[in-house]
């Protein structure tokens, strides 16, 4: 009780070994095991440079797994390697850790230090999630309020993080998860956030895992947000559709505003020099593929349903996320970009097969397209 767990790698290339608790890339050896930083929760990784002769403790992106009593480990190509939990539950046996990704050594350029980074493994693919941004009073909430109701099985809002008190009636998890601003600040130096903001004193923001929830239930999360947020998620590394909608003119953006009868004149002037500078960025920041000019709300919608590859014939239930399970007792071998789990003991009947040849996405939010096909043991 206490001590470190048990440790498999399984790595065909180097032929198969037990009982080591480190995996060898180039001239490095990742530690994989214990607790991170003295959290029980999560899985700990540590590097020895075989070189200098050194130890590191890297900075660990994303939302690692939590440590168990066996896993087995595979090096994979583009810097990553497998974990495959032994005895865990279906959603929580598949991760990868990206020790040398491109999105890793972006990371280690950009912070001046050693990088890992986690990502849990999932089965099939999923749809881009939607950033979509516009001034205010162009109409970009009601297009989306809309889409919401014609096709609620389709879509889903990511729940984003405050560090301000609920209001009345708020709920946490439903309008805000609330949480404390030092939790927050270290999330998001861990790479945890897509984007974020300072408002009054308080931080808003869009989490990676709220953004890979809503999809992993199936639906396409649509992101609300300003280009200085849609800026930061084009920067990350998630993989979305970015949509900007604009007003006919400027003076059908005022009238709007002022139909709204909700605001001082000196609000609707903040709001209006606001709306030409986020027009002008939206316009010519590269940030946005598609642009959108709501002259016409129902015509607004319809090229809006377009882009989205949607009609009144699309099936509106998405597929929500299986799970992947495992025999508790297995051996893990490695056949180029499949892997074999072949269950152990005297009830042993079938071998598991996990392919791997079109996983896409990764760290910091989910490792995409696993494929899982069964082989009965002759």
């Amino acid at each position: 009780m206490g001590g470190p767990p048990a440790f498999f790698v399984d790595h065909l290339e180097n032929g198969h070994t037990n009982g080591d608790s480190s995996v060898e890339i180039g001239d490095r050896s990742y530690v994989i095991g214990g607790s991170h930083e003295g959290n029980p929760l999560f899985l700990g990784v540590q590097i020895h440079d075989k070189i200098t002769n050194k130890w590191s403790s890297p900075t660990v992106l994303g939302t690692g797994p939590k440590p168990c009593k066996a896993y087995s480990s595979i090096v994979l190509k583009q810097g990553r390697i497998l974990i495959i939990k032994k005895g865990s539950a279906s959603d929580d046996s598949i991760w990868f850790l990206e020790v040398d990704s491109p999105f890793v050594r972006e990371q280690r350029k950009l912070l001046g230090k050693e990088v890992v980074a986690w990502s849990k493994g999932v089965r099939g693919n999923a749809e881009k999630p939607i950033v979509i941004s516009g001034p205010s009073g162009v109409g970009k909430g009601t297009l989306i309020t809309m889409l919401m109701k014609e096709f609620p099985s389709m879509f889903g809002f990511s729940v984003s993080h405050t560090t301000r008190s609920p209001r009345c009636m708020e709920k946490n998890g439903v309008h805000y998860h609330f949480t404390d601003k030092n939790v927050m600040e270290k999330e998001i130096n861990d790479g945890k956030f897509l984007e974020f903001a300072s408002v009054h004193g308080n931080l808003y923001g869009t989490s990676i895992e709220s953004v890979e929830v809503v999809t992993d239930s199936g639906k396409r999360c649509i992101l609300d947000i300003d280009v200085q947020g849609a800026r930061s998620v084009k920067a990350s590394s998630l993989d979305a559709m970015f949509i900007f909608v604009c007003p006919p003119s400027m003076k059908e953006l005022e009238d709007r505003l002022r139909a709204r009868g909700t605001e001082t004149e000196e609000q609707i002037q903040k709001r209006l020099r606001n709306a030409e500078a986020e027009i002008k960025a939206g316009k010519s920041s590269g940030i946005f593929g598609h642009i959108l000019y709501n002259d016409n709300l129902d015509e607004c919608y319809k090229s809006l349903k377009n882009l989205l590859g949607i009609d009144n014939d699309t099936p509106v239930n998405g597929v929500e996320v299986e799970g992947i399970n495992l025999p508790k007792e297995h051996t893990v071998t490695k056949m180029e970009d499949k892997i074999l789990i072949q269950e152990t003991g005297e009830a042993a009947k079938n071998m598991i097969v996990l392919d791997l040849s079109s996983i896409n996405g990764g760290a910091p939010g989910r490792t995409r397209g696993i494929g899982l096909g069964t082989l009965k043991s002759s």
